[in-house]
Parts: structure tokens; C-alpha cells; sequence
């Protein structure tokens, strides 16, 4: 299976996660700094719709920063629509993306929206449903292609990293072992699913992943 056709079948599950979700829970904060979790849906739909000029142009007004821009954007386009319009959006620019979501790599989009759907899950205590050759496509994404918005290349440098759920290992070194959305958060800088891992290596990983990131994927 392609990864366009994951990061469509994975966009179509979340869809349903999402509409289960009540008020208070979307209010929640996320796994991303300083991000409810309706922020963190904001910031999907606008991976999928917003244009480049209007990117550019907050960047300027950020003095070229790409986080405080994407930070800004998302919080914005967040205080301006219900939950239900940020949800229909997910789902109609899922369907057709337009702007810069044309261009973003699938693997990318799906990292993207794999690792922020874990963020609203781990944040709300819910056990996520992401299908496992999703999660096996992300994490191989992580640790085989360096990402500069994502250091999870980084973080799993010199520890082997074991998902028992999903016959997963990659490394050499101290151990880390856990379920694969587990690895993926914590490979994304996400420090709460640490107490979801075991082994050796955990001590490395708790050194590197010192806070949580705004738009990692």
C-alpha cells in the first residue's frame, strides 16, 4: 500500500475520532506547546488549505520565524471557526487539498497527522486507533529521513528501539520498548508518552526530549 492510500485511510479514521470528541475535550490542551486541541485541528486543516502568500506574509510579520508563523495561523484560524467547521474542513480539504498541502510529501502529511492526532489522544487519555502499517510507515519516516521541523531522527540516534506491538525494531544500543505510537511521540519531543516506554534506553531518550514541540509531525 502506497502512503498516499495510508495517510487517506488514516485521514478517514481520524475523521470519525474527531466527531466523537465533545466541547470540553476539543478545549483540552494538547501534546503541543501551548495548543488546545482544537489548535492542534486547526493547524491539520491548514497543512491542507492555507496559501503560501499567507504564510509568507505571517512569517514576515514574525521576522521569518516558521513556528511562530505556523503557531499564529493555526491559533487564529482556531478562534475564528466552531469545532464543527474546523472537523468539516479536515474532511473537505482531505478529500481535495489546496495551497501548500498540494506540495507537502505524503510521508510528511502523514507523520504530520499521525504524531498530532497522538497529541490530542495522550493528552484526552485515549487509547489511539491509528492502524499499525501507518504507525510502521512513520516511524521508519523518523528514524530513516532527518526532518527540520521534527527532530525525532535525532532523538533516536544510539538506542534500539523495539514496538512490540507491531514487530517493529530498529538500532543499536540501550533499549527502548513500548508500543509504536508510544515511540512516535516521544521520537517527535512528546515527554508524557515516556512513562509508556521501557527499557535502558528511556534515560537517554527523557535527556533529549526536553519540551514538547508546537509543529512537529
Amino acid at each position: 500500500m502506497s502512503v498516499g492510500d495510508l495517510l487517506a485511510m488514516n485521514d478517514a479514521r481520524f475523521l470519525d475520532v474527531a466527531r466523537g470528541l465533545s466541547v470540553g475535550e476539543w478545549a483540552a490542551p494538547s501534546l503541543c506547546a501551548e495548543w488546545s486541541n482544537r489548535e492542534v485541528l486547526a493547524h491539520l486543516v491548514l497543512g491542507r488549505s492555507s496559501r503560501l502568500a499567507g504564510l509568507m506574509a505571517e512569517m514576515l510579520r514574525t521576522r521569518g520565524s516558521f513556528d511562530s508563523a505556523n503557531a499564529q495561523l493555526a491559533s487564529a484560524f482556531a478562534a475564528s471557526r466552531s469545532d464543527a467547521e474546523l472537523v468539516d474542513g479536515f474532511a473537505r480539504y482531505s478529500d481535495g487539498p489546496r495551497g501548500i498541502g498540494r506540495y507537502f510529501p505524503r510521508t510528511l502529511l502523514l507523520g504530520d497527522h499521525v504524531t498530532h492526532e497522538l497529541d490530542i489522544c495522550f493528552a484526552l487519555d485515549l487509547e489511539p486507533t491509528v492502524a499499525p502499517a501507518a504507525l510502521v510507515a512513520v516511524l521508519n519516516a523518523q528514524v530513516q529521513v532527518p526532518n527540520p521541523f521534527v527532530p525525532a531522527f535525532r532523538n533516536s540516534r544510539g538506542v534500539r528501539l523495539v514496538a512490540t506491538d507491531v514487530g517493529w525494531v530498529h538500532g543499536s544500543g540501550p533499549d527502548v520498548v513500548g508500543s509504536s505510537a508510544a515511540i512516535v511521540s516521544v521520537l517527535g519531543d512528546r515527554p508524557k508518552a515516556l512513562s509508556r516506554l521501557t527499557g535502558e534506553g528511556v534515560a537517554v531518550l527523557a535527556g533529549r526530549v526536553s519540551r514538547p514541540s508546537r509543529t512537529a509531525g
